[in-house]
C-alpha cells in the first residue's frame, strides 16, 4: 500500500524544522522507497553527507548524460570512496541518442530551445524515469535562491509527472549556509566550484560566471532565464 501524505499539512508542520530532523522524518516515513537524486552540486553533496549519516545504505543516484565534465566524474569516484558507496548511475538509451544526433547534430542544443529540450529529454528525463522505478518519493537539493524558476518551490511537493512525492529540504538555505556546511564537514565537492562555476551540468551547456552574476547565468546562457530548466523540476 502506497504512503499517502497531506502535503499542505506537512509543509505547515515542517516549515521551520531543521534539515536533519526533516530528513529523518522523510527517511523514517519512506525507508527504501525514497532516494536522493544527486546532481553532484554543492547542495546534493551536502544532502549525501547528511542522508548517509542518518541512514547508511540510502540509495543515491545520478544521471550520466555522456556530456559531463571530467571533474564531475572524478567527484563521483571521490564521493564513492569517502562514503563507501556506489552512486547509482543511469545512462541515456543509446538508440535514442543516436537517433537524435543523426537527425539534429551533436550540439543541437545551441540551435533552439526546442532542440535543447529534446536533448535534455533524451539524456536526462528518460533515464530519470527508469531511476524512479520502485520509489514513492525523491529528495533533491533545490533552493529558492538558485533561480527565478524556483521561487515558488515548497519543501514538499507532488511530482505529478512521475507520480511521486518530492522533498526539497534545503529550499530556504542560502549559498553561504551550504558552503559553510561543506567546509565544516569536509564534504567532497566539484573543483569547478572554485573556478567560478556555481551551477554545473553538461560541459557544453555550462560556463563560468562573473562575480555578482546570477548563479544560474552559466547554464544555457544563450537562453532566457525563464527557460533555464531541463525538465527535471518542471512545475
Amino acid at each position: 500500500m502506497k504512503t499517502a501524505l497531506d502535503i499542505e499539512k506537512i509543509n505547515e508542520q515542517h516549515a521551520t524544522t531543521g534539515v536533519e530532523e526533516f530528513l529523518r522524518y522523510i527517511l523514517d516515513t519512506f525507508g527504501d522507497r525514497v532516494a536522493l537524486a544527486s546532481s553532484l552540486g554543492l547542495e546534493d553533496q551536502l544532502l549525501t553527507d547528511l542522508v548517509l549519516r542518518l541512514r547508511p545504505g540510502t540509495r543515491v543516484f545520478t544521471l550520466d548524460t555522456g556530456r559531463l565534465f571530467p571533474e564531475t566524474y572524478r567527484l563521483i569516484d571521490r564521493t564513492n570512496k569517502r562514503y563507501g558507496i556506489k552512486i547509482d548511475l543511469f545512462f541515456p538509451d543509446h538508440a535514442l541518442v543516436q537517433e537524435m544526433v543523426r537527425a539534429e547534430g551533436i550540439n543541437l542544443f545551441y540551435d533552439s530551445v526546442e532542440k535543447r529540450q529534446r536533448c535534455c529529454q533524451t539524456r536526462k528525463l528518460e533515464p530519470l524515469r527508469r531511476a524512479f522505478t520502485g520509489l514513492e518519493a525523491w529528495i533533491c537539493g533545490l533552493r529558492r535562491e538558485q533561480s527565478v524558476t524556483r521561487q515558488e518551490t515548497r519543501r514538499v511537493e507532488r511530482d505529478e509527472a512521475n507520480g511521486l512525492y518530492k522533498f526539497n529540504p534545503l529550499i530556504n538555505w542560502s549559498e553561504e549556509e551550504v558552503r559553510a556546511y561543506i567546509v565544516e564537514h569536509e564534504v567532497p565537492y566539484n573543483t569547478l566550484h572554485d573556478a567560478g562555476y556555481p551551477s554545473i551540468g553538461c560541459e557544453p551547456c555550462t560556463r563560468a560566471v562573473a562575480p555578482g552574476e546570477d548563479p544560474r547565468a552559466g547554464r544555457w546562457w544563450w537562453e532566457s532565464p525563464l527557460h533555464k530548466e531541463c525538465g527535471l523540476h518542471r512545475r
